[in-house]
């Protein structure tokens, strides 16, 4: 395996992404255009995980070639080699994602990697002239998030983000027809992730990594410390380092939907957020109860994560015209002349002020085939999901953390009488208490972080008057992991 160097990756990939940027060519000229696409997945934890959903659902596309694999864990190689071969698929296994990026017989990569290296790897796929599919959130702070935007734009280069609703023709019919009045004014958009979080339990220090893995190039950008978790794969999400909690894991989907909904282009101006990682104790960091209040213009945004949840019948639901929600996740969109429910991907359903069926949605198309669409077209306008909007839509679920990690414990009186002027946080905070409650947790013996009130300049991408929250929208990059600053 050739190791490059992050300078000498960086010189090679540049000079020839700006070459392609000066000479422009038709999508004819690209190598793999008159016949397939050729596509490397990078991120392929098997059994499941996202890479695997990649490698499915993008073998489904006519026209692409599956020609590569890439994972840090040799495990995870050799399996889906395997699985990839017997069903008529033999591709070129690589270790480090910068021996994929390096390959002149590879148009497009799709990244499926923990959090942490999404936007690292698709800038420099960017510079090495591959197109990208990204998986959410495409970002795991704000910063690095415009960076993959400058990216695109300034290597010229096809990204999409993973953010598969955006795809729905149902939600996209709904989304404008709510934006028509058809419900009246919308008062909140609340999206849901209801998801039974069982506790990751106590390592009692650090653990050992997994022979199989390269924990280098694992960790990337994040320190070179060793994990504090049993399960070394996936319960990276509850660690501020690699992950970005529920809110970025499941979220980042219901949250994109309702900043759709409500029409809003940027960053919200002011953000909110209480919780706390709630009844239990073990090694997590990540909140697994937590409300975020996102004020826009038309109407607040509200997010609610429920680790704790009993299940998607919880009476916490009860309180929509539609009755339950039938889903652990979702969006809720109410207006003035009743609700829209959002229950999965593929459909939306309005109900009056009295619960009565008004008008239901319902079809999807293909979010990968999309992308490769786009790839052949070189149509920038035809992405269902350019990375632009997935930046804001992640940039939402990293400044309420930000607000999250910069908070205080309070007693609940305290907390109430804290947040007393933001009725749309009271309202969803006292329902909060309840659905706890049932839990037998004690919020006078564990108390919840009540977050820092954020005010956030959505041109500049910056908060206003608090160095503390600005310090959190980037991080400290490990040599050679560094997102390159592209402004």
């Amino acid at each position: 395996m050739i190791v490059l160097s992050r300078r000498s990756f960086i010189k090679t990939s540049a000079l020839a992404a700006a070459g392609s940027a000066l000479s422009p060519r038709s999508w004819a000229q690209v190598p793999g255009a008159n016949s397939d696409v050729r596509l490397a997945v990078i991120g392929c934890d098997f059994p499941g995980g996202r890479g695997q959903n990649h490698l499915k659902s993008f073998g489904e596309v006519p026209g692409l070639r599956i020609a590569a694999i890439c994972d840090v864990d040799t495990v995870n190689l050799e399996r889906t080699k395997a699985a990839l071969k017997q069903k008529g698929t033999d591709v070129e296994t690589f270790v480090d994602f910068r021996d994929v990026l390096a390959r002149a017989d590879i148009d497009a990569v799709s990244i499926a990697t923990p959090n942490h290296l999404h936007a690292l790897v698709a800038i420099w796929a960017c510079q090495a002239g591959k197109d990208v599919y990204l998986e959410k959130p495409i970002s795991h702070n704000v910063w690095e998030g415009r960076q993959v935007v400058r990216a695109a734009a300034r290597y010229g280069r096809v990204v999409e983000a993973g953010m598969q609703c955006r795809s729905s023709t149902s939600l996209a019919e709904a989304a404008a027809w709510i934006q028509a009045g058809n419900l009246g004014k919308i008062r909140v958009a609340r999206g849901l992730c209801y998801k039974r979080r069982d506790s990751i339990g106590l390592s009692e220090g650090p653990q050992s990594v997994p022979s199989t893995v390269n924990y280098d190039l694992w960790l990337g950008p994040a320190p070179m410390e060793a994990p504090r978790r049993k399960r070394f794969h996936y319960d990276w999400h509850w660690f501020w380092a690699t992950g970005n909690g529920d809110l970025g894991n499941q979220g980042i989907h219901q949250m994109d939907i309702a900043r759709w909904f409500l029409g809003e282009p940027g960053i919200a101006a002011h953000t909110l957020s209480v919780g706390g990682r709630l009844g239990y104790t073990d090694d997590g960091e990540t909140p697994n109860t937590q409300v975020i209040v996102h004020d826009y213009a038309r109407a607040p945004l509200v997010f609610e994560v429920r680790g704790l949840t009993e299940s998607a019948s919880s009476t916490t639901m009860d309180r929509y015209p539609s009755g339950k929600l039938g889903a652990s996740i979702g969006v809720v969109v109410e207006c003035e002349g009743g609700n829209l429910v959002i229950p999965d991907y593929t459909s939306a359903h309005a109900y009056d002020t009295k619960g009565q069926l008004l008008k239901s949605f319902s079809g999807a198309t293909s979010h990968f085939q999309n992308f490769i669409d786009v790839v052949r077209s070189r149509r920038l306008a035809d992405l269902k999901a350019p990375i632009a909007e997935g930046h804001v839509s992640s940039a939402l679920c990293h400044t309420g953390n930000v607000s999250q990690k910069l908070g205080a414990e309070l007693q609940p009186d305290a907390l109430r009488e804290h947040i007393r002027g933001n009725s749309a946080m009271s309202e969803a905070f006292g329902r909060m208490s309840e659905h706890l409650a049932r839990h037998q947790v004690d919020l006078g013996r564990t108390p919840a972080l009540c977050g820092l009130p954020l005010h956030f300049n959505p041109d500049a991408e910056r908060f206003v008057d608090n160095d503390a929250a600005n310090a959190l929208l980037t991080r400290d990059y490990r040599k050679p992991f560094v997102v390159p600053d592209l402004a």
